[in-house]
């Protein structure tokens, strides 16, 4: 049982002091409303926690399950930043986002989960395979084009199926 700021526990009233992730204070923002903000939606429902989603599309799936829709570019710096400040912890569900404001929220004390360093590193997914490599990470053979062109000049001698990114 909670009353204010104070919880019943083993029949003592105790002050919180830490941020209760399962409390309707808490608010959880997402960073896109597609299928996978659908998913994370279901779980939260569990708990009593406040969801906020920021997707591009009024008919994001996510619109329906969610406590506040907001409908923004999730790839401008403003509109990423002033949703991240009405939230408690910050995360996405698409990679496609404004990794500057990310960055800066995270700096003012903010939790962005998973962090914008990781982010940055799945951004680019050369990038992220190149990682996987080089910290002995098991992933499936790779190959990286710089364009388009060279993708071409290569396509006789690439093993099939094989998916660009």
């Amino acid at each position: 049982m909670r009353i204010n700021n104070y919880y019943l526990i083993q029949n003592k009233f105790v002050k919180s002091i830490t941020m209760n992730y399962f409390s309707s204070h808490f608010k959880l923002g997402i960073l896109g409303g597609g299928q996978l903000g659908k998913m994370l939606l279901a779980e939260t429902r569990k708990f009593d926690i406040q969801t906020y989603v920021l997707d591009p599309s009024n008919e994001a799936p996510c619109k329906i399950a969610c406590n506040f829709f907001v409908q923004g570019r999730l790839t401008d710096f403003d509109t990423v930043y002033n949703f991240g400040k009405l939230v408690d912890v910050l995360t996405f569900e698409i990679e496609l986002v404004n990794l500057e404001a990310l960055e800066k929220l995270e700096a003012e004390g903010k939790k962005v989960y998973p962090s914008p360093k990781t982010l940055k590193l799945i951004q680019n997914k050369g990038t992220q395979k190149d990682f996987y490599t080089q910290n002995k990470i098991l992933t499936s053979n790779y190959q990286r084009f710089d364009s388009l062109e060279k993708l071409k000049s290569q396509i006789y001698n690439l093993q099939l199926p094989f998916v660009w990114k």
